[in-house]
């Protein structure tokens, strides 16, 4: 059993996903058309509010099936594949992991789907800079059990930019978990989810700020 393990979020905590997403929107409008970047997202919508995750490449086969006969859309995959996830690690990421490595172990703990957002976290560099320790879930507030049962610890931080997920890992695992709430991305600035949240044990203003706190900061909050 480690004394602490660090669990970090990838989209909006150490990746830019917003980033990603309105590169996307704009290769999709470039290349295909107004018309199929509104279909494409409207099915991402859809698929978002029947699983409950960012489905890219679901979303993607269900768009190519209402047009089986344009054969252009076969790159589209190739795109989301291919694209430089390194260069939307947010500043200082990578240094926010190796400040708390100092003091246990950092983990990543991600939703997603199986092949996007592995994909992701391969190529961003995150999977060899956390050591091959990579969890992802569908919904992985449900799953603390197996995170516990994979990295048992006696006390877990979780750094993430969704309120909703720390509310609810610190309703589960109260003071046996400190959370950290970065403020990025869209969902770290919509007042109606900081209405609707407890506030975290920590608020940050960027990843980055993460490696200038000391361990107390962090356990005793």
């Amino acid at each position: 059993m480690d004394d602490l393990v660090f669990l970090f979020d990838v989209d909006n905590t150490l990746v830019d996903n917003d980033r990603i997403q309105q590169d996307l929107r704009e290769h999709l409008e470039e290349s295909y058309g107004r018309a199929a970047r509104e279909r494409y997202w409207t099915i991402f919508d859809e698929l978002w509010a029947e699983f409950g995750y960012a489905d890219y490449i679901g979303a993607l086969e269900r768009y190519r099936a209402e047009k089986l006969h344009d054969p252009t859309l076969l790159r589209m995959a190739n795109w989301l594949l291919d694209y430089p996830f390194a260069e939307r690690l947010y500043t200082g990421a990578l240094d926010a992991v190796t400040h708390v490595r100092q003091w246990g172990l950092p983990v990543i703990l991600s939703d997603g789907d199986a092949v996007f957002q592995a994909r992701k976290i391969e190529r961003s560099g995150l999977w060899k800079a956390f050591d091959n320790r990579v969890l992802i879930y569908i919904h992985k507030e449900n799953e603390l059990a197996d995170v516990e049962r994979l990295y048992p610890a006696r006390h877990y931080i979780l750094i993430d930019d969704k309120l909703r997920i720390l509310d609810a890992v610190k309703s589960q695992w109260s003071e046996r978990v400190t959370t950290v709430f970065p403020r990025q991305g869209h969902y770290a600035h919509d007042p109606e989810i900081l209405a609707r949240y407890r506030p975290a044990d920590v608020t940050v203003a960027a990843i980055a700020d993460l490696a200038t706190l000391a361990r107390e900061t962090l356990v005793s909050s």
